[in-house]
């Protein structure tokens, strides 16, 4: 998960004037996909979907109580899954695009309220989001992300909040509170962990990344020795695995090869037992039709012949 807040610029991130630039921005894309006739997704914050454009730009810019002319009124942040965690949030455009809502409201601003450590909620921080599906000079194949228009004060437009400040859980001076934007990168990634149920990899992590760019030589060779152990047994799981499965597949094999053998005894001593009765069967139609070859009337005849025969002699 990439999370990063745009600087200001003279251009469309200039946050010390009107959030006008920006939120005409954030709608150049849908006016692209509206002409291929492609699924869109409008504005959207805490509670409420596809808000208005002029809606946003109103609540921003009029929510800039006691803020200087050069103050900034709100700030840009973007949040951008990478493609293995895009996987994870559903399989179509739609669903991924409810799915990025649903962590932005239940995981994101809820971390965002508390890392001010002021005692805020979700429901106190003012904000207007917008999904896009593409990034420019993006060679991934799941490029969709959020774009967040945070106001600088909270919503009952009393409290300034700034993410950018270098002050963190102060208790004392002009600045209590301050914002640990560290922390709030460590929460947001386990709350998406968490909801989406997604088995993070160590390399894939914030820490990772953090510790291979700021850590000290000692914190990366220890980091890349827990990634070489954490390889390791992965390794000796998948060799346990396929031990296993061979295993069970010879026993499966040696079941199959029993049960084909049984079975083939079985026949041939039916064919045997069928082939018996079958001899005797033959032996018994044979002596029947020996014995019916010379009927009893036949011989009876041949008798009475031969007595007349002897009675005419004499």
């Amino acid at each position: 998960m990439h999370i990063d807040f745009a600087p200001s610029s003279n251009g469309t991130y200039n946050n010390a004037g009107s959030s006008r630039q920006l939120a005409n921005y954030l709608e150049h894309e849908d006016l692209k996909r509206m002409e291929k006739g492609v699924y869109t997704n409008g504005f959207f914050n805490l509670t409420d979907d596809n808000i208005y454009k002029s809606k946003v730009i109103k609540d921003i810019d009029c929510n800039i109580g006691q803020l200087l002319k050069t103050d900034a009124k709100f700030f840009a942040i973007h949040v951008s899954p990478s493609e293995n965690e895009l996987r994870a949030m559903g399989n179509t455009e739609q669903e991924k695009a409810e799915a990025m809502k649903r962590y932005i409201r239940e995981v994101f601003i809820p971390e965002y309220a508390k890392n001010f450590n002021k005692e805020l909620s979700a429901s106190d921080i003012k904000f207007y989001a917008k999904i896009h599906f593409d990034r420019s000079r993006s060679d991934n194949e799941l490029n969709m992300h959020c774009h967040l228009i945070v106001s600088r004060k909270d919503q009952a437009n009393k409290k300034k909040l700034s993410p950018l400040t270098n002050h963190k859980n102060t208790k004392k001076g002009t600045v209590t509170g301050g914002f640990d934007r560290v922390n709030l990168f460590q929460q947001a990634e386990q709350g998406f962990d968490k909801l989406f149920d997604y088995d993070r990899q160590l390399v894939e992590s914030f820490d990772y990344f953090n510790t291979m760019k700021n850590g000290t030589i000692f914190e990366r060779l220890n980091l890349q020795g827990q990634e070489l152990q954490s390889n390791e047994r992965k390794l000796e799981i998948n060799q346990d695995s396929n031990q296993e499965y061979l295993y069970s597949l010879d026993i499966e094999n040696k079941e199959a090869h029993k049960k084909v053998f049984n079975t083939g005894s079985n026949n041939i001593i039916k064919q045997r037992s069928n082939t018996s009765s079958n001899v005797s069967n033959l032996f018994s139609i044979i002596d029947c039709d020996t014995m019916s070859s010379q009927p009893p009337e036949k011989h009876t005849s041949n008798s009475i012949r031969k007595k007349k025969n002897r009675k005419h002699k004499l």
